[in-house]
C-alpha cells in the first residue's frame, strides 16, 4: 500500500493555487481540466515531496461546503517557523495560532482549511511577536 493524496475540495482554484503555491509555498504537479464532468484537479506537493500530495478539487458549477470536525487540517515541516509565519503575514494570512512555543502555528486556506506549520527539527527559542501575540479566529 502507498499514500498517494488527500482531496480537498476548493471553491476558487484561483484564489486557492494563489493561496497554497504563492504564499505556502507548495508546487503544483500536476492539473487535468474534465469538461465532460466540469471539474478541475490540481495536485500541490511541498518541493521535493511529490510523493505526498494534495488534490485541490474544483467543481465547476457552484457549490458551498460544509466545514465538519472530522477532517482536522494538513500539516507540513518548514525549516524557519518565524520566517515561514512573518512571510505568510506579509502576503495577508492570518496567523489564527501564532508560533508562541517556536514550534507550531495553524493558518488557514481560501476554503478555511487547518493547515498546521511545525518547527522542522526542535522548536525555536521563544521570540517575539509571536510570544505575546493571541490567537485569531478558529484553527
Amino acid at each position: 500500500m502507498k499514500y498517494l493524496h488527500t482531496m480537498v475540495r476548493v471553491t476558487d482554484l484561483d484564489a486557492s493555487l494563489d493561496f497554497y503555491c504563492k504564499k505556502l509555498g507548495l508546487e503544483l504537479v500536476g492539473r487535468k481540466d474534465y469538461p465532460a464532468g466540469r471539474y478541475t484537479l490540481a495536485f500541490l506537493s511541498a518541493p521535493g515531496d511529490a510523493a505526498a500530495q494534495v488534490e485541490l478539487t474544483y467543481n465547476w458549477d457552484a457549490e458551498r461546503y460544509a466545514s465538519g470536525r472530522a477532517f482536522g487540517h494538513l500539516a507540513y515541516a518548514v525549516d524557519d517557523i518565524y520566517a515561514t509565519c512573518a512571510r505568510l503575514m506579509a502576503a495577508g494570512v492570518t496567523i489564527n495560532r501564532p508560533p508562541r512555543d517556536g514550534r507550531m502555528a495553524f493558518v488557514r486556506s481560501p476554503d478555511q482549511i487547518s493547515i498546521e506549520l511545525l518547527q522542522r527539527g526542535g522548536a525555536r527559542p521563544p521570540a517575539e511577536p509571536w510570544q505575546s501575540m493571541p490567537n485569531t479566529g478558529e484553527w
